[in-house]
């Protein structure tokens, strides 16, 4: 019996510690996201915005460095932010969770990534900042730069994904292997944003910025309406012996 308890008190104090490091992540993102948008409105940003993007093209300014088949790996990964893979992830992950029965988790991936490609097209409107020049383009884009709309969706949908697939598991070692993967998905997702010359760097900070605090404040809920009984408990699964 005081072994359940203090198995329960531990859980109940790593959960706050949890909820904590959340909150600080979200609060210094936030902060991030502030301080890089006031200095681009500012204009302070860009020197080093096009120093990065020139750096990464040829004598000529336009070829881009490095081998051929670069180009064309950097538009495959890229796609992994874009709205058809977000959209056939998380239609895949949500018919999952219906099967399983998984109600409330399937509405936090839902509200998740659609809040999050509302609130990515809002704040591009908002800022309203032009696409670095046209001839760094090595791939098409029409849309607003500011934040970078691949890089905000890449990191919501695959931490928010990630963060579920991680409460399946009571080991430390899996649970931190399938967030670095989700880290290392949305680093990737950026990196090419630049490389294609199709976002300044600050895009991709702010969209990274901007999707992990609104992955974590859906998990913050989550774990919210679970404590009130309105969202269903994940079950571990249980480790093979």
């Amino acid at each position: 019996m005081l072994t359940r308890i203090r198995s329960s008190l531990q859980r109940a104090g790593l959960l706050e510690a949890a909820a904590l490091a959340s909150l600080l992540l979200i609060a210094g993102s936030i902060w991030i996201f502030a301080a890089v948008a006031d200095e681009m409105l500012e204009g302070g940003t860009q020197h080093f915005d096009e120093r990065v993007l020139r750096a990464l093209r040829g004598a000529d300014g336009a070829s881009p460095i490095g081998p051929r088949w670069l180009v064309q790996v950097a538009r495959d990964l890229t796609a992994l932010g874009s709205a058809a893979v977000i959209t056939l992830v998380s239609l895949g992950a949500i018919g999952f969770l219906a099967l399983r029965r998984k109600w409330g988790a399937l509405i936090l991936v839902l509200a998740s990534v659609a809040g999050g490609g509302l609130m990515s097209t809002v704040l591009k409107h908002a800022f309203d900042r032009a696409r670095p020049d046209l001839s760094l383009h090595l791939a098409e884009v029409s849309s607003l730069s500011f934040p970078s709309g691949h890089s905000m969706l890449a990191a919501i949908t695959y931490f928010t994904l990630a963060g579920l697939l991680a409460r399946t598991t009571g080991d430390r070692r899996s649970k931190a292997y399938i967030l670095t993967s989700a880290a290392l998905l949305a680093l990737i997702v950026g990196a090419t944003r630049i490389y294609l010359g199709v976002h300044f760097p600050t895009d991709v900070l702010a969209g990274w910025c901007a999707g992990l605090a609104w992955a974590l404040v859906c998990s913050l809920a989550a774990r919210w309406l679970q404590r009130k009984g309105a969202v269903e408990r994940e079950t571990p699964v249980t480790e093979a012996r």
